[in-house]
C-alpha cells in the first residue's frame, strides 16, 4: 500500500468498492472515484467523508494513480485503458482487498450462502471487544489505524476469494451457485479447496455441508453445528418470538450460554462460528456473549418494517436455501400469523437451474407470489419465465405486476416477505404506496 498515490476507483458506488474505498480513506490513504450520476445509496457515506465522485470519463485518469477496477468493468472501459496507455498500475477489487490484509489478524467469510450475515456479525462482535476493521457485502466499510483484526467477505464468484490469503476462514457452506460461471458442485468445490489451502491458522466449516467434510488443508479444519461430530457444538437451543438461546461446547466441554436477538437456524449456526473464532483467538466469553447481544442484522437481511396492519420484511434471499432460511425465521418471530412470499427470480439462468428447488422452498410460505424474472447485464432473453415457476407452485405463484399490486391488499394482520436481489424494492415500494393510500382512505 502507498500513500505516495491516489486510489482511484473506477465503479465506486458499488456495493464492495464503495465500503473498501471508505475503508482506504479511514486508514489515511487518499481516494477518489468514478461511476453513473444515478444517485445509489452507497454514495451517501463517501460524500459524508469528503470522498470526490466523478462521472466517468477518460479525463479522469491522470499520472500519480493507482487504479481500483470494480469486477464488473473489463479492460475495455475507457478509465481503464487511459490508466494502461499511461502504465499506471491497476489492481482489481480482490487484489487490493488481499494487500490490505497485511499487517492484521484477518478473518474471511466464505459461502454460497450466509457469508454477509456472519460477516456482519463477526466484525459487530470483534468491534466490540478490539480494534477492528471490516469489510461486508452490505456495503458497509470502516477502516481503523493500526487494527487487530480485519474481517472481511469473501467472495467465491470468478474465484475472486483466491486472491486472499487470510489468517483464519469461516466456511458457512459450499452449494452450486452462479451456474452462469461455474460448471457445477465439483467446479465450486475446487475453488473452495484451493482456497482452503491458502489460509494460514485455522479454517471453521458447517460440520453438516458434506463437501466441507471433504475439504483438506495445511491448517486445522474446526466444524461446527448441532451434531456430538462437531467440534463446537450448540445444544439446548430454545427458539423463540424474541430470538434464540443455546449452549456451546468445544469436544464436549461447555464455552458458555449465549443469547441473540436473531432469527431462524442459519443465525444460531452464523453466531457458533463467531463464537469458534473468538475462542481459537482467546477472547473472553462473557465479552462475545454481550456483542452478540447487541447484534440487530446486517442491510437487506430480514429488513422489518410495520405499516398499517402488516409487517414488511425485505430480504436478499435469491437462491432455494436462503428462501428456506429466510422463511424459516418469519416462520419463527411470527407463528401464528399468516406468511406471505413475494419472489423476484434473480437472472434466467438460476431460474432454469433451480426450477424445483424454488418451487419446493417457496412453498414454506402460506401464500406465494412472483415477479418478473430480474436478468443480469450477462444475459437479456431466456427459455423460461415466472409463470413457469408459479405453474410449480401449489400455494399460489400469481405474477405481481408493478402497476398492479392490489392482489396483496386482500391479506391483513399479515407478514409479507419481499425476497430477491434484483430490484424486487420496487415493488416493496408500490405495495407500500398502496397499503398506505389504502389504510389513509379507511381511516
Amino acid at each position: 500500500m502507498d500513500h505516495n498515490t491516489i486510489y482511484h476507483f473506477v465503479g465506486i458506488k458499488g456495493s464492495g468498492m464503495s465500503a473498501l474505498a471508505m475503508i482506504l480513506h479511514d486508514k489515511g490513504y487518499r481516494v477518489q472515484g468514478s461511476d453513473i450520476n444515478q444517485y445509489t445509496f452507497t454514495q451517501r457515506g463517501l460524500e459524508k467523508a469528503g470522498v470526490k465522485i466523478m462521472p466517468f470519463s477518460p479525463q479522469n485518469i491522470h499520472a500519480g494513480l493507482t487504479i481500483v477496477a470494480g469486477n464488473a468493468f473489463s479492460d475495455t472501459h475507457p478509465e481503464i485503458k487511459a490508466a494502461k496507455a499511461l502504465h499506471l498500475k491497476v489492481l482489481r477489487y480482490p487484489e487490493l482487498l488481499g494487500e490490505l490484509l497485511a499487517g492484521h489478524t484477518s478473518i474471511g467469510v466464505a459461502g454460497a450462502h450466509g457469508k454477509t450475515s456472519t460477516t456482519g456479525l463477526l466484525a459487530h462482535v470483534l468491534s466490540g471487544i478490539a480494534p477492528t476493521s471490516f469489510l461486508v457485502g452490505d456495503g458497509t466499510g470502516k477502516g481503523i489505524k493500526n487494527s487487530q483484526f480485519f474481517v472481511f467477505e469473501a467472495d467465491e464468484y470468478r474465484r475472486h476469494f483466491l486472491a486472499q490469503s487470510p489468517d483464519y476462514m469461516i466456511m458457512t457452506n459450499i452449494d452450486f451457485d452462479h451456474p452462469d460461471y461455474y460448471h457445477g458442485i465439483e467446479d465450486v468445490f475446487s475453488a473452495f479447496q484451493t482456497e482452503a489451502n491458502q489460509v494460514k491458522k485455522g479454517i471453521f466449516a458447517w460440520g453438516d455441508d458434506q463437501n466441507l467434510r471433504r475439504l483438506q488443508a495445511n491448517v486445522p479444519i474446526y466444524y461446527y453445528g448441532t451434531s456430538d461430530q462437531d467440534d463446537f457444538q450448540a445444544r439446548n437451543i430454545l427458539r423463540t418470538i424474541n430470538g434464540s438461546e443455546f449452549d456451546v461446547y468445544f469436544h464436549g466441554k461447555a464455552l458458555g450460554h449465549y443469547v441473540i436477538h436473531l432469527f431462524g437456524e442459519h443465525n444460531v449456526l452464523n453466531s457458533l462460528a463467531v463464537i469458534a473464532v473468538s475462542h481459537m483467538e482467546k477472547i473472553a466469553h462473557d465479552e462475545v456473549a454481550r456483542e452478540l447481544l447487541s447484534f440487530r442484522g446486517v442491510k437487506r437481511r430480514f429488513s422489518e418494517r410495520k405499516m398499517a396492519d402488516m409487517t414488511i420484511i425485505d430480504d436478499y434471499a435469491h437462491h432455494p436455501s436462503e428462501i428456506k432460511a429466510t422463511l424459516d425465521a418469519a416462520r419463527q418471530k411470527y407463528p401464528n400469523r399468516k406468511i406471505i412470499a413475494v419472489f423476484q427470480p434473480h437472472t434466467f439462468s438460476r431460474t432454469i437451474a433451480y426450477m424445483d428447488d424454488f418451487a419446493k422452498s417457496l412453498s414454506l410460505a402460506d401464500v406465494v407470489y412472483l415477479t418478473d424474472i430480474f436478468s443480469s447485464a450477462r444475459e437479456h432473453n431466456g427459455r423460461v419465465s415466472s409463470a413457469d415457476l408459479g405453474a410449480k407452485i401449489s400455494k399460489g405463484g400469481q405474477v405481481l405486476k408493478l402497476d398492479n399490486m392490489s392482489p396483496l391488499l386482500e391479506y391483513h394482520q399479515a407478514v409479507v416477505v419481499f425476497m430477491g436481489a434484483g430490484d424486487v424494492q420496487k415493488y416493496e415500494k408500490a405495495y407500500e404506496s398502496l397499503l398506505s393510500a389504502t389504510s389513509l382512505k379507511n381511516n
